[in-house]
């Protein structure tokens, strides 16, 4: 027993490690290190909780009567003291998140945000029950077809008030999975109920996934749910005039590239009059450069899995078609305002990625530029509660609120102009 209790503590305590100092930047031991820190620093309550419970039923057994139980015991300790510091770091997400929106909007931001006051802490039985992604006050409309031809694939949720609401802004959510994987109900829920239940109109969609279908299948998807979103989200209280686009990991390279591509007829075959275009982007860990412009760490691998699952072909045979799919390429001085979430623990999607895009954002385009690097933040951070997604969806609520705000106001708000067309061999 003393020697199996060590054993588990030691197990432990590298999770805990693990958490601290995962591995980024594109090693091949990134995926393992997201999996096991995701957990551990999102969830760093849960595991002292489950520790607890496991010391007391080994310290019961006998785990104590020789020297490697005690080390044990000690092994344990440390860990916890380690799972409180990641606790500490997660509450930094919220002065992380107000300096970005004072950089990007400006100290004076929230002057006109008193109809939007911040909410209370979130709810200690979120806290304990992370997975618990519904609310009372949201009504959810689900498998709504926006398109025909690819079965559940062409499905949206709608995410609205259920005491009802008129001429609301909009939130279209656009989930991740390596663009060959993901559903439109597992990712953002925290974020999408937290804004309904604040008086927006979120839309969540699946598209169309490789290697079946080839990128731009995944871009013209989204932009017939815009479409369809133009057409009848008046019916579920919504205002079709002002849509914003998010998403996550892949999803935040195709709202990205949403944004940044508005009104491209090569993306609206048949329906190339559809104003494609949103009011704002809030994309989070995304990649915005398939094309290498800034010699990023680990794109050998990406490029490599881009051509054989995502695109036609390799990146050497058709460099421009990697091009054209980069947000980083797609930037234009009418891009609309945006908000990028990038954590400095990813493992998965190098977080120099977000800021080498937020620079030639912030030289070219004349919308503001929001950019929070949250600290101790994995890859897919926010998709169940916890302390540090609660902080982060608010301050994505106050960007959200600060754009509205404009639009109400009749403050210019870019937004509407299409992208650069970019020409072969550009």
């Amino acid at each position: 027993m003393p020697w199996t209790f060590l054993a588990v503590s030691l197990l432990g305590a590298l999770f805990t490690w693990n958490a601290h100092h995962p591995r980024t930047g594109g090693s091949k031991l990134g995926l393992p290190s997201f999996l096991f820190g995701w957990l551990t620093g999102e969830l760093a309550i849960h595991h002292i909780a489950w520790q607890a419970l496991a010391s007391a039923i080994f310290i019961w057994g006998g785990a104590l009567d020789a020297w490697p139980g005690w080390l044990g015991l000690l092994v344990t300790l440390g860990s916890w003291w380690g799972l409180l510091r990641l606790l500490t770091v997660a509450r930094q997400s919220e002065g992380t998140m107000e300096q970005a929106l004072r950089e990007g909007l400006g100290d004076t931001y929230a002057a006109g945000l008193a109809r939007w006051p911040l909410t209370p802490e979130l709810p200690r039985g979120r806290l304990a029950l992370p997975l618990w992604l519904t609310d009372p006050a949201v009504q959810v409309t689900r498998n709504l077809r926006y398109a025909d031809g690819a079965g559940r694939r062409h499905l949206l949720d709608v995410y609205a008030p259920r005491a009802g609401t008129e001429h609301a802004p909009v939130l279209l959510q656009i989930h991740g999975g390596a663009w060959i994987m993901g559903e439109k109900r597992e990712q953002a829920r925290p974020l999408m109920n937290h804004m309904a239940a604040r008086g927006w109109v979120c839309v969540a969609i699946n598209y169309r996934l490789s290697p079946k279908h080839r990128f731009p299948a995944h871009l013209l998807d989204i932009k017939l749910a815009i479409r369809w979103i133009r057409d009848h989200i008046h019916e579920f209280g919504g205002d079709p005039d002002f849509l914003v686009a998010t998403g996550g990991s892949a999803g935040g390279h195709l709202s990205a590239l949403t944004a940044l591509s508005a009104n491209d007829p090569e993306y609206q075959p048949g329906f190339e009059d559809v104003d494609t275009s949103v009011r704002a982007c809030v994309p989070f860990y995304g990649i915005y450069d398939f094309a290498n412009r800034y010699g990023q760490l680990g794109w050998e691998g990406m490029s490599k899995f881009l051509g054989e699952r995502v695109f036609e072909r390799p990146f050497a045979e058709d460099p421009q078609a990697f091009r054209k799919a980069s947000p980083v390429e797609r930037v234009h001085p009418d891009a609309p305002p945006f908000l990028v979430i990038h954590g400095d623990a990813d493992s998965l999607a190098p977080v120099q990625e977000s800021r080498s895009f937020v620079q030639v954002l912030r030289e070219s385009s004349k919308s503001p530029v929001a950019y929070a690097e949250i600290p101790g933040a994995q890859h897919a951070f926010e998709v169940f509660h916890s302390p540090r997604t609660h902080r982060v969806v608010q301050g994505v609520e106050r960007f959200l609120a600060y754009v509205y705000t404009r639009y109400q106001d009749g403050s210019r708000t870019p937004g509407k102009a299409s992208g650069p067309q970019l020409e072969p061999g550009a």
